[in-house]
């Protein structure tokens, strides 16, 4: 009895979270990971592995193609590193990106629970807001508020922001309406818990799954109206390097130094397909309606 106590004490145990061994069978998602993960180390430890800082000019070496001595992707017009702009861009790129996907969870999730869980006139007044805001393309209203203000990179975050919440928080209304009528909402207010921690301690952590989701996919669209606001002259503006800004510098030079809109072309390309893998794993994983 005790030999089979202890193997049995001892055999391996199935992992216990199917939601994390469905997204681990998610191919893309691990490809959009990984990717990801390379980008940011890429992007932090990077320029700090360079021959060149990402603001030296070497005029003599003006439009050297990759793979010219130490310029691994080359230079541009005033013989600059393609790649410690690149990288250097990328610390700029990302952390807009990510701290614009942060601010529009907040704002969405407030109002979204705050609607959700009060429903009646408040819940109406809050999503008409919302409609109010998705009735004008996200791009339109971003480059209308980007032509009033002086661009630099926190004002480029907090327009991207500004024009990111509203999906997040009609997603977030629909999950909570949903939920405030299950029993365990009910028995928290016979409880007689606050409001405010039911929102916060009960349906909150409920919704986190379409959160985490909403979020993947919002760092993706940031990154891109990053790239397309900055691109058409109305974003991030030099000394500061962005991915959107490089491409905004080398469309006059497509025939001559074609690299120069090329590689920033595809590490955007690179980024948003693996944010958006990721977010596709998770939606599967986190979907109860997913079978093992």
């Amino acid at each position: 009895m005790t030999t089979d106590s202890a193997a049995i004490s001892h055999s391996p145990q199935p992992a216990t979270n199917p939601a994390l061994r469905r997204f681990m069978h998610h191919k893309l998602a691990i490809f959009g990971i990984v990717c990801v993960a390379a980008l940011i180390l890429a992007s932090v430890v990077g320029p700090y592995l360079l021959s060149y800082d990402h603001l030296y000019i070497d005029l003599r070496a003006r439009f050297a193609p990759p793979m010219t001595g130490h310029h691994f992707l080359g230079t541009d017009p005033l013989g600059r590193d393609v790649a410690a702009r690149l990288l250097m861009a990328g610390r700029v790129s990302l952390l807009v990106a990510f701290s614009a996907m942060f601010i529009s969870i907040v704002i969405g999730v407030s109002i979204g629970i705050i609607a959700g869980y009060y429903g009646g006139r408040v819940g109406a007044v809050l999503m008409r807001v919302v409609d109010a805001f998705l009735c004008f393309p996200s791009i339109l209203l971003l480059l209308t508020l980007a032509a009033f203000i002086r661009p630099s990179p926190m004002m480029i975050t907090l327009l991207i922001a500004a024009t990111s919440w509203m999906e997040i928080a009609r997603i977030v209304s629909s999950e909570v309406r949903s939920l405030k009528e299950r029993d365990f909402i009910a028995a928290a207010r016979m409880a007689g818990l606050s409001n405010r921690w039911i929102m916060t301690r009960e349906l909150l952590p409920n919704v986190m799954g379409p959160i985490i989701v909403a979020a993947t996919l919002t760092v993706a669209r940031a990154i891109l109206s990053e790239a397309y606001i900055s691109f058409l002259g109305y974003g991030i503006q030099p000394p500061y390097p962005s991915w959107g800004n490089m491409l905004n510098g080398a469309q006059q030079y497509l025939a001559t130094a074609p690299w120069l809109a090329i590689v920033p072309g595809l590490v955007i390309t690179l980024a948003v397909t693996s944010f958006n893998f990721i977010g596709d794993g998770l939606r599967d994983a986190l979907d109860i309606r997913s079978q093992d």
